[in-house]
């Protein structure tokens, strides 16, 4: 079962054993409370006889105190607390897809309206599509938490290979 149909969710294969929660908070920048109650309502819903698992972010290492790390943390609390087989894949930012609200979107959307951008003298992570599902098809039967940082990569370098 896959829950969500954004950049995550469509290039998951659908697998009877394993419930695939990425319909959750996208945007690193939320600010409504009612979008991160959505998402903890949704996971209490699933159903706790398969693997969940479930797609959290390298945020609760790299800026633990924003708004959205600290929301993924009581995520991942809840999801040990609650379902008895899970998986908590931490992952960076991936170079797919088309929500605006992604690292690298935000910068083909400046680039595409003609807006300046600042590019940050900072590193981000990036992982490819590719290299995301061999993890997925890593995933074993015990209940862990795995880091999918992909390639570290400076914001110059970033722009270079996906926006440009």
């Amino acid at each position: 079962m896959i829950v969500g149909n954004g950049d995550i969710a469509s290039v998951l294969v659908d697998r009877e054993d394993v419930c695939f929660f990425a319909s959750g908070v996208s945007n690193s920048q939320e600010t409504r409370e009612s979008e991160y109650k959505r998402e903890e309502e949704l996971l209490l819903t699933q159903n706790k006889d398969l693997r969940l698992v479930y797609f959290s972010s390298l945020a609760v290492f790299l800026n633990p105190d924003t708004r959205y790390a600290k929301h993924k943390r009581h995520m991942e609390e809840l999801i040990k607390k609650t379902f008895p087989h899970y998986t908590i894949l931490r992952i960076g930012n991936i170079s797919w897809g088309t929500n605006p609200h992604t690292f690298i979107n935000y910068f083909k959307q400046k680039k595409l309206k003609g807006e300046p951008f600042e590019v940050w003298d900072t590193y981000r992570f990036v992982i490819e599509q590719e290299e995301f599902l061999d993890w997925i098809n890593l995933i074993p039967e015990w209940n862990c938490e795995i880091n999918m940082p992909g390639k570290r990569m400076k914001v110059s370098e970033i722009i270079e290979k996906y926006v440009k």
